[in-house]
């Protein structure tokens, strides 16, 4: 039994992504002030500004799976919060920087009607990606055919700059619950 307990964190975690989502609410991450080039090929901070909240997903452009699916809830999520008066801000980060150019990115981001302001697609420098998906646990795999696998969620960044809940992309109600107590 003691060993069940530990393993599960206390019966509370039976894989390794609910044991991520745990820690993370137990000990939110600061996040680095970290500059990404948008698909206007401008830079913006990864971090919030003013009372704002950064929502944040991880894709590559030309994945054909995981990553349309993903968009496809956080525009959902989008639709949702022009709805509401909470300031937010949503990014889709590209893990593949190298071929994920600005042109790349704004194409992507025309398919899922990102307005640059509330939803971009952004791309950190190379040399801050290993960074990056570690802080946010990201895991990234390429596979046999020039794509990737890796694990999909949304991330939330609150407005004190720390990185502290994470929630599956089809989990738009638990979202918006979320951002809607951590709003004031």
């Amino acid at each position: 039994m003691g060993t069940l307990w530990h393993a599960t964190d206390g019966v509370q975690a039976f894989t390794s992504e609910a044991a991520r989502r745990l820690d993370v609410e137990r000990a939110p991450r600061p996040v680095p002030a970290l500059q990404l080039e948008d698909m206007s090929g401008q830079l913006l901070p990864l971090s919030p500004q003013g009372q704002e909240v950064v929502l944040v997903e991880f894709i590559y452009t030309v994945c054909g799976d995981i990553c349309q699916i993903a968009a496809a809830d956080f525009a959902e999520i989008r639709d949702q919060l022009e709805l509401r008066e909470v300031p937010v801000r949503m990014i889709s980060v590209s893990f593949d920087p190298e071929r994920d150019t600005p042109e790349q990115m704004a194409t992507y981001g025309e398919v899922h009607e990102t307005d640059g302001k509330m939803w971009t697609i952004a791309r950190p420098r190379s040399e801050d990606l290993p960074a990056l998906l570690k802080l946010f646990d990201v895991t990234v795999i390429p596979d046999e055919w020039g794509g990737f696998q890796h694990n999909a969620a949304i991330h939330v960044i609150h407005r004190d700059g720390r990185f502290s809940a994470v929630f599956d992309t089809d989990a738009i109600d638990a979202v918006l619950t979320h951002l809607e107590e951590h709003s004031s």
